[in-house]
């Protein structure tokens, strides 16, 4: 199977200062990838990278010919002033008939809600807006950086299981970037364990329990690790090809 986007060999420096080294990564069709990492791991910068939106030192990254990317941004900032409905924001930047914008609201579990203000929507509801615009690209890969900031745990639980059907009912691959271990980790097919570099990479029980990423998070060498907030309806299999570098230890950057 052809991957829909490849890095291979990717380094993304700012000034002096290398944030990414070496990681090369592969989505394949349908899967549920989730890149985790603590904070000033490289995880934004390697999304976009991924997106065109960061050139690499060194490497490359490869997109299948004519990929549509559906992107849900870290942050979006509306200006509270600043009067635009959630019905104009899904036509920016391509126009979509009202059609198509009300069936992408149902789609992500926020009909009806074309004449509200994009400032007086709440947390989980302007995540969901987000959502439905991404949607409306029609993509291949939907790729999400760390779109539950700010959700309490059960909107982010509801959020990620909203995804999981997405990718069941559209057949798209969806890249997630999180610090929501143990919910997010669940709803995945495969982690990426990033800390400048690709730590540990695998099923998300056999990344839990890898010694890698149990340093990178302070979870001790023993005892079980909680991971599944809710029952799937299939087995994972496969293994963590586990690449940790001891010369290249756990620096925290600020450019994540």
């Amino acid at each position: 199977m052809t991957p829909l986007i490849r890095a291979e060999n990717l380094a993304v420096e700012y000034g002096e200062t290398r944030v990414l080294a070496g990681v090369d990564l592969a989505l394949e069709p349908g899967e549920i990838v989730t890149i985790v990492g603590p904070n000033g791991s490289g995880k934004s910068t390697l999304v976009r990278a991924l997106i065109g939106l960061e050139t690499p030192a060194e490497g490359r990254v490869i997109r299948a010919p004519g990929l549509r990317i559906g992107y849900v941004p870290q942050k979006l900032h509306i200006d509270a002033s600043l009067p635009i409905t959630v019905r104009r924001f899904l036509s920016l930047p391509r126009r979509v008939s009202d059609a198509e914008a009300a069936e992408a609201l149902a789609h992500t579990g926020v009909p009806g809600l074309e004449t509200r203000q994009l400032a007086r929507l709440s947390g989980g509801q302007f995540q969901r807006v987000l959502l439905a615009r991404a949607l409306l690209m029609r993509p291949q890969i939907l790729i999400l950086d760390e779109a539950t900031q700010g959700l309490d745990q059960p909107g982010t639980a509801a959020f990620y299981r909203l995804i999981e059907d997405l990718r069941t009912e559209t057949g798209c691959a969806v890249l997630m970037v999180s610090h929501d271990l143990h919910v997010v980790m669940s709803a995945s097919d495969r982690v990426i364990c990033l800390n400048g570099h690709v730590c540990c990479e695998g099923t998300p029980k056999v990344v839990s329990e890898a010694p890698e990423y149990r340093a990178l998070f302070g979870l001790g060498t023993g005892g079980a690790f909680a991971l599944y907030r809710h029952e799937h309806d299939h087995e994972h299999e496969g293994g963590a090809a586990c690449t940790h570098d001891p010369a290249h230890e756990h620096h925290h950057h600020d450019h994540a």
